[in-house]
């Protein structure tokens, strides 16, 4: 279910892996429930309030400061995003700053590579959770997936899961980053198929730090797979009022970009 006016939240319930098992992994994907992307996108950007509720407002820059920081959060909380998204290292702050705004604090970890360990990932999880995040979003084991073995397959699944298991645990929610700039056809369909198996709440295209952002067939192939199952969160690359239609006409249904108050305005702008 999806709800635009305040929080837009997925909670996909049970989920089975359609992918097979064997010594050579072979892809079968679900056919998922359909969803109505051109009803959403209608609704998104019928006013500045409808597409301040998908936006997810990010400041990642390694170099972004404290006072960065909290000024992304105010901005969050006056226009009301979706969350303001930040590095692990500013979660306390973030959280502080935007306490009985109702505005979550989303955080990224594994980030930007997917390489670290899978403990690491965990342990990650359970201390920003501890901090006041509430939407994590985790950068998929990409060497993992290039490997394509069942055991490589079943790692990065429990992997997921574990951080999923976490987050669901303490009501927050879980968007995994497939990076897919980096990512084959086949590697994609898999990659989404596998987090969706773990539990994730949204797939997320990019980490906006490698080879290219969001493109609109990649989040329309990953909606096809996703179907109404999940969310999908278009990100890297989104500067402009236009790059957000295209990506919500495509089948997004949360945008990561830091350029969300300029986005605002220019739908302001068009709609006066």
């Amino acid at each position: 279910m999806i709800e635009l006016c305040g929080r837009v939240l997925f909670r996909p319930g049970s989920l089975m892996s359609s992918v097979t098992a064997s010594t050579t992994p072979s892809l079968k994907i679900a056919v998922p429930a359909p969803f109505d992307a051109a009803a959403f996108a209608a609704r998104a950007l019928a006013s500045p309030a409808a597409l301040a509720a998908v936006l997810d407002h990010t400041l990642l820059k390694p170099e972004a400061s404290r006072a960065q920081v909290i000024r992304l959060c105010h901005e969050a909380a006056e226009h009301r995003f979706a969350c303001a998204m930040v590095n692990p290292a500013w979660v306390p702050c973030a959280a502080e700053t935007l306490a009985g705004t109702s505005i979550p604090v989303g955080v990224v970890i594994g980030f930007p590579l997917g390489a670290s360990l899978a403990a690491s990932k965990r342990d990650e999880a359970a201390r920003v959770l501890k901090l006041g995040a509430h939407d994590i979003d985790m950068v998929l084991n990409i060497g993992l997936l290039k490997s394509a073995t069942k055991e490589d397959y079943d790692a990065i699944k429990q992997e997921i899961h574990a951080v999923v298991e976490l987050a669901h645990g303490s009501g927050a929610i879980v968007k995994v980053i497939l990076e897919t700039c980096l990512l084959t056809f086949e590697e994609k369909l898999r990659a989404s198929e596998l987090a969706l198996a773990a539990g994730a709440d949204f797939l997320k295209t990019s980490t906006g730090f490698s080879t290219g952002g969001a493109t609109v067939d990649d989040i329309a192939l990953m909606r096809s797979v996703v179907g109404s199952r999940a969310g999908v969160k278009a990100s890297g690359g989104i500067r402009s009022l236009a790059d957000a239609s295209a990506m919500l006409h495509a089948g997004a249904s949360r945008i990561g970009a830091s350029a969300s108050v300029k986005i605002l305005a220019e739908l302001a702008a068009k709609s006066s």
